[in-house]
């Protein structure tokens, strides 16, 4: 039996790892083994000192509305560059040189499904709030759920499957000393939701 809390936001961000300084780039649609790892420690604070490790959250489904197209100001790497300009009122202020633009696909109303084998885990998940990798991307829950395997293969969405033969690399593990992650994209009914 899981034990099943639905989380929900206006927008979520998780980045690529090939994404260093794109010019352009589009959310990852599935959370890493390191990404479930970070959410894992932040809900369970205890467990910061089991690194490599996911303990808890068994499962998890992504979807979302779609992707909007948003844009970021971002400093190149390196020092801060900044020129000093003077105002026709005879003010100085300083603008930033090294400035870029960045386009970042980001998803509309994400849903996240984390799974528990436990129900006191559930119960302690859904009183708290998560990232999609960056702080402003919030989660709020929503409903907590009770189902079993087949009721929980029958949400939509997104997972990646970290135990097969058919993985592909999806980064390195920050939590275990940067060893490589593998895994295989699963597709549950229809990802892409209406609202």
């Amino acid at each position: 039996m899981y034990y099943v809390v639905k989380y929900s936001g206006p927008f979520g961000f998780i980045k690529p790892w090939t994404a260093v300084r794109d010019s352009e780039t589009y959310s990852q649609q599935f959370l890493t083994p390191s990404i479930i790892e970070g959410i894992e420690k932040k809900l369970f604070p205890e467990l910061l000192t089991k690194a490599g490790e996911i303990s808890k959250i068994v499962r998890y489904r992504l979807n979302y509305c779609g992707i909007d197209s948003q844009q970021e100001r971002t400093r190149s790497k390196g020092k801060f560059e900044k020129e000093k300009k003077t105002d026709s009122l005879g003010r100085t202020y300083y603008i930033a040189k090294n400035m870029g633009i960045i386009n970042r696909g980001v998803m509309l109303y994400p849903n996240l499904y984390l799974a528990f084998r436990d129900e006191a885990d559930a119960q302690r998940a859904f009183t708290q709030t998560v990232c999609l990798c960056r702080n402003e991307d919030l989660v709020f829950p929503e409903e907590l759920l009770i189902m079993d395997e087949d009721g929980f293969d029958k949400i939509e969405g997104f997972e990646l499957i970290c135990s097969s033969e058919n993985a592909f690399k999806v980064g390195y593990n920050r939590f275990d000393n940067c060893s490589e992650m593998f895994g295989e994209l699963k597709v549950y009914g229809n990802p892409i939701r209406d609202m």
